[in-house]
Order: C-alpha cells, then structure tokens, then sequence
C-alpha cells in the first residue's frame, strides 16, 4: 500500500514537473518571438527613415542646382540630415531615452525639410524642373510610409510590453531579462492646431 501511495506521489510530482517545464518553454519562446518581432518592425521604421534620407540626398542636389536659393533654409535641411543619420538605436535597446533623441533628430530633419519644400513654392525655376516635381510627389508618400511603419512598431511593442508584464509571465521576463520596449510619442505640442493668419 506504501509502495502505491508512493509511485502516486512520484507521478503527480512528475507531472508537476512536466507542466512547470512547458509553461517555462512556452513562455519563454513567446518572449523571444515577440522580442524578435519588436527587432524586424524596428528595421522597417528604420528603412522608411532611411528612404527618406536617401530620397533628399538628391533633393538637395537638385535645390542646389536652383540659382538664388535661399542658402540658409539649405544648410539647415543638410545638418538636420547629417544628425539624423548620426543617431543610431540597437532594437535590443531602445530605451525611452535614446528613442526619444532618435525621434528628436528625425523630427528636426522633417521640420527642416517641410520649410525647405515650402520655401521652394516661391522658386518658379525650381517648380518647373521635373525631378524636384517628382520628389514633391514622392514625398507625401514617404511621410505616410513612415508615420505608418511608426504606428505598426508601437502595436507590437505594445503586445510584446502586456505579454512580458502580465502574470505570470512577468516573472518569467524578469529571470530571463526580457525588459519593456518603448513607443514612439507625439511631439511636444503636437496636440495644439497650427494657427493659419493671413
């Protein structure tokens, strides 16, 4: 009768064992996809960024071709761009920090280049020349493409970030080290309407 109770005992431990050492697998293995899916979305947002980049590298080009253009508002568009490319995040890091000085920089690059394409409104020279026409068609479309990659990015944050913290997959994060991701934010002042004056 001691012998039964015993193997009883041995199996229900067994199982425990077995249902512990699943959940672990499991949830571990969720992390990592989802961590690793946080990684691939960071790379297109970084590709839609880096799209653009490349697209006003030759924008500038053409602008500079343009005679009497207002160099100030062109120097701003290149050093804006130069810091831009300079700020570099691993998706194994993104801090809210680094990706806010990531956001920052792209932010002041965008500013500057949306002066630089209203500037250009009042350069009938530059308006006709065909290819400064097809970047201004081009450009609206990188915009979407970014703002899109951006929203798709915090969707899967936001997954992996309730995963990680939910229970009890939060204690799972925390022995193997898997941390929250941050989110892309609205720019300061970005909740106040522009004001139009004529």
């Amino acid at each position: 009768m001691k012998m039964k109770k015993s193997y009883i005992v041995w199996g229900i431990v067994i199982l425990l064992v077995l249902i512990i050492g699943l959940w672990l697998k499991s949830g571990y293995n969720n992390m990592v996809t989802m961590n690793e899916g946080v990684s691939a979305q960071w790379k297109q947002v970084e590709v839609a960024y880096q799209a653009r980049m490349d697209k006003t590298k030759n924008l500038l080009e053409i602008v500079k071709g343009a005679a009497n253009f207002e160099k100030s508002t062109l120097q701003a568009v290149v050093e804006a761009r130069s810091k831009a490319t300079s700020i570099q995040i691993d998706a194994d890091n993104l801090t809210p920090e680094k990706l806010a000085e990531f956001q920052k920089a792209q932010a002041s690059f965008g500013s500057s280049l949306g002066r630089l394409m209203a500037i250009a409104e009042n350069y009938p020279q530059l308006k006709a020349v065909e290819s400064f026409r097809d970047f201004q068609a081009q450009y609206e479309g990188m915009e979407n493409r970014i703002a899109v990659e951006r929203r798709k990015f915090n969707e899967v944050v936001q997954t992996y970030n309730t995963y990680i913290r939910r229970f009890p997959n939060n204690m799972l994060s925390g022995m193997f080290g898997f941390e929250k991701k941050a989110y892309f934010e609205a720019e300061k002042g970005a909740e106040k309407a522009p004001q139009v004056k004529f």
